[in-house]
């Protein structure tokens, strides 16, 4: 059982090491970032649909049909989501837009009392306001005010990507019936051909031009970034206790704030990181504490 588990903690750690350096690749790309959504999405479907067809596993397509209406509301929000947080990366830090996405938790903390009639305790409520305090050093106003209009932009695309974020995993709650694997496979599916419609009215492909460093980055994106991390995240979490995946993923963000440091020279300051500790200290807390109904 122990080895079971190792193993398991392995392949859950790897992949949230793998997601953390999403922003790097993304940093590298010219393209616009709807573009880059559309190709994550689509290889990233191909890629677990071929691992699922080479296990010999079939999609429960009765319990799709049940399922339908919040699938599809979800892929939507997926692959929106996916597009404001690459262009948050083009306006703000890797750093900065990674943090911001990490209000994800809280803004479920929010939610909890609507839609699953959890209390706001004081111990939830003490971490809103942490994340809030978190978001007014990351975002530089204490330092520089207002008059960073890219940075603010990015910070504004970063909480929208994190809103929309937040109404994937309302939607996911939402689907009874789906197994995450099925879930996952299709979501992505899903959020490519809306990914495809919309870039068909707002991208010129003919002005497209891809060099292979780009198509690289891209085919990395689809299919280490999605289709293997996500292979390796939901082979994992079955085995894993909840704290042990509820501390595990904020190596993401994390590895995220380091790399973009060390790599890409977006050192956070001592207000950015202060501001980093008590968001992801914050989101981290309300994840540990169980909620009361």
């Amino acid at each position: 059982m122990e080895t079971k588990n190792a193993g398991a903690r392995s392949m859950f750690f790897s992949a949230m090491a793998i997601f953390g350096t999403i922003g790097i690749f993304t940093h590298f790309l010219t393209i616009p970032s709807s573009l880059i959504a559309l190709v994550r999405g689509s290889v990233g479907a191909l890629f677990l649909l071929i691992l699922r067809l080479f296990r010999k596993q079939k999609i429960d397509w009765s319990a799709v049909r049940r399922d339908s209406l919040v699938l599809c509301l979800s892929s939507v929000f997926l692959g929106f989501n996916w597009i404001l947080l690459f262009e948050a990366y083009r306006y703000t830090t890797v750093a900065t837009a990674t943090l911001c996405y990490y209000m994800a938790p809280i803004f479920m903390i929010l939610l909890a009392p609507i839609f699953w009639k959890e209390r706001l305790t004081l111990t939830k409520g003490l971490c809103v306001l942490a994340a809030l305090a978190g978001m007014v050093f990351v975002s530089g106003v204490l330092q520089d005010g207002f008059g960073g209009a890219g940075q603010l932009k990015g910070i504004f695309l970063g909480l929208t990507a994190a809103v929309l974020y937040t109404a994937v995993v309302v939607c996911n709650k939402c689907l009874k019936v789906l197994s995450s694997g099925d879930r996952t496979i299709l979501q992505l599916g899903l959020s490519a051909v809306i990914l495809f419609v919309y870039t068909l009215f707002t991208v010129d492909y003919t002005a497209l031009t891809l060099d292979l460093r780009s198509v690289l980055l891209l085919l990395a994106l689809g299919i280490i970034h999605t289709g293997f991390a996500y292979s390796l995240y939901f082979s994992a979490m079955p085995r894993l206790k909840a704290h042990t995946l509820a501390i595990g993923s904020y190596l993401d963000p994390i590895l995220a704030v380091l790399l973009s440091a060390l790599f890409l020279r977006e050192p956070l300051g001592l207000h950015g990181i202060i501001g980093a500790v008590l968001i992801l200290g914050a989101a981290l807390v309300s994840e540990l504490v169980p909620g009361k109904k």
